[in-house]
């Protein structure tokens, strides 16, 4: 199963809004996928399929190796599903 990583600079509020708004598009999509939250630190060292973010926050985990998508507006569900779409 593929793993969503949706990372803010906290690991708070924003991206546990994120990660509902994941979980309800993933749904739509008859796609599964396993979600979760964290901050920008612990994303370092976290393994995901994919990390979601702002563009200004998740940039910095874009190495190379990693599916990185920099989000140019977290609350944007359509630039969501768009980014869901084109990598789950």
């Amino acid at each position: 199963m593929k793993k969503v990583l949706v990372v803010c600079g906290n690991g708070l509020g924003s991206s546990m809004i994120v990660e509902m708004n994941v979980k309800s598009i993933l749904k739509d999509l008859n796609k599964e996928a396993e979600v979760s939250h964290t901050d920008l630190s612990s994303a370092k060292s976290e393994q995901a399929d994919l990390y979601l973010g702002s563009e200004d926050i998740v940039g910095s985990l874009d190495d190379g190796s990693k599916n990185v998508v920099q989000l140019k507006n977290l609350m944007d569900k359509n630039e969501l599903r768009e980014a869901l779409e084109q990598n789950i």
